[in-house]
């Protein structure tokens, strides 16, 4: 008969594993969630900002549209001056950001 109680035990440790497994399988998904979430508010933020920053330099921006604006973009990004001012920019270190260690 003690064959039968080490079964006994080894099952009850096998289900306290599969347990445990489940939990950290459940725990994992929940921490990709808020990394997405985080993630999501972040670039929403970005873009917010940034549309603010482009407004403020248009006359008149309600009267613009979506592709006047797309129009008056392509035409900036496209000058070479501002090509070489960009690659500058993005050859620079990332700078540190004290809200985000």
């Amino acid at each position: 008969m003690p064959d039968t109680s080490k079964l006994e035990k080894l099952n009850r440790e096998l289900e306290k594993s599969e347990k445990k497994l489940r939990k950290a399988i459940n725990d994992e998904k929940a921490l990709q969630h808020q990394l997405k979430q985080l993630t999501r508010k972040e670039r929403t933020h970005r873009l917010c900002t940034r549309g603010g920053m482009l407004e403020s330099f248009l006359q008149e921006p309600e009267r613009l549209t979506d592709d006047d604006v797309m129009l008056l973009l392509k035409l900036i990004f496209h000058r070479q001056d501002t090509q070489e001012l960009l690659k500058k920019l993005l050859k620079r270190e990332k700078p540190e950001n004290p809200e985000n260690p």
